[in-house]
């Protein structure tokens, strides 16, 4: 489990995603309604009433990833594919609905647990560099930063000015001791580490989405728009999600008036009828996360039809080699248009799977029967 301060560097490592590198062929040319091979038409709604709290992801065919300039190498490049309708969690899982959970089972989540050296080393962490603070129960948790030094460039950014491990935090207490959910019950949990959202999932009778299940269902049928709702500026005139508002990390003006996340349901929802698929926590999903996994596809589009695509074996992060890490989509309250830019439906980025974050939390989907 990764508890040093390196970390955060491996958070904010989306501004530095390297492509595969060599050559690559050249991407498919999106153009929005041909998506030969992979003509898989929407999957009808099922009959009778939906899930509680979950709304019908007719999928079909749609373009993944991204050929924008904008974008982040790992987002390149776009390509065709295709998912089986499902029902996905109208909102991100609450405080509310993870303490029905916790009350139900008696779970303890990985926050709430201490961990051993052996872990620590066997994640990637330099045993001479272990302290006992890390192997304490706890979570990363981030801080405004008045007096941080700016970078233009997120990837020159010392996050340890507002990055640390806080013993102590976890679910219910998000920034740590003397900390709590009193006004918060319906914000999105935040510090679950992956096993948690499974096992969440599991008790709830769901499972997490795959990436393409996720990309898919942000887009709400608006083919290679820059946004889950088009292409308006997220602040402009009014703002459309929970992002960073400010010069980060010094300075959030409060914009969309809140510091860290907001309540479920507090922007307008997607096409699909999905809240806060941008902005607001970065949401697991099931799939390893590999730098080169949209170069990779596209290959593989030229070939066959990519329907239901699972992820990749084996985790490869060319930031972080040693560190194997699992796909987060969405973006989050502390993604800003300057250095983060990745409220947008074909960001994604790798997260160490055991580390609790105070800017991560989780949707759950479910097959139709």
């Amino acid at each position: 489990m990764m508890r040093s301060l390196a970390v955060p560097a491996a958070l904010l490592a989306v501004a530095a995603l390297a492509s595969c590198g060599g050559e690559r062929a050249p991407a498919p040319t999106p153009s929005g309604t041909d998506f030969a091979p992979n003509a898989t038409a929407p999957t009808p709604r099922p009959d009778g009433p939906a899930p509680d709290g979950m709304v019908w992801i007719e999928g079909g065919a749609f373009w993944m990833g991204t050929d924008a300039e904008f974008a982040w190498p790992a987002e390149h490049p776009a390509y065709p594919v295709a998912v089986t309708g499902f029902w996905m969690d109208a909102t991100e899982v609450t405080n509310a609905e993870f303490a029905a959970f916790v009350d139900a089972t008696g779970y303890a989540t990985r926050a709430e647990r201490p961990t051993t050296r052996a872990e620590l080393v066997a994640a990637g962490v330099p045993a001479g560099a272990i302290t006992e603070e890390q192997l304490l129960p706890g979570a990363l948790v981030f801080h405004l930063a008045p007096d941080a030094v700016h970078a233009e460039r997120i990837e020159a950014f010392d996050a340890t000015q507002t990055w640390a491990w806080t013993p102590g935090a976890f679910w219910r207490a998000p920034e740590g001791p003397g900390s709590s959910l009193d006004g918060r019950w319906d914000h999105p949990v935040v510090h679950v580490a992956y096993e948690d959202a499974l096992a969440y999932c599991e008790w709830a009778g769901k499972r997490l989405p795959t990436e393409a299940e996720w990309e898919c269902a942000a887009r709400g049928g608006l083919h290679l728009a820059t946004y889950s709702w088009g292409e308006e500026d997220v602040l402009d005139p009014a703002p459309r999600a929970n992002a960073w508002q400010g010069v980060f990390p010094n300075e959030n003006t409060l914009a969309d008036g809140f510091l860290t996340t907001a309540p479920v349901g507090s922007y307008a929802p997607n096409a699909y009828g999905l809240y806060d698929v941008a902005g607001n926590v970065w949401e697991w999903t099931l799939d390893w996360y590999r730098s080169d996994m949209n170069a990779l596809r596209a290959e593989e589009a030229r070939e066959r039809a990519l329907l239901d695509p699972a992820g990749p074996r084996v985790a490869w992060n060319a930031n972080s080699p040693n560190e194997p890490s699992r796909v987060t989509k969405g973006g989050s309250f502390l993604c800003d248009r300057e250095h983060c830019f990745n409220y947008r439906p074909s960001s994604r980025m790798p997260s160490e799977p055991s580390t609790p974050l105070c800017h991560t939390g989780f949707r759950c989907v479910m097959d139709a029967e």
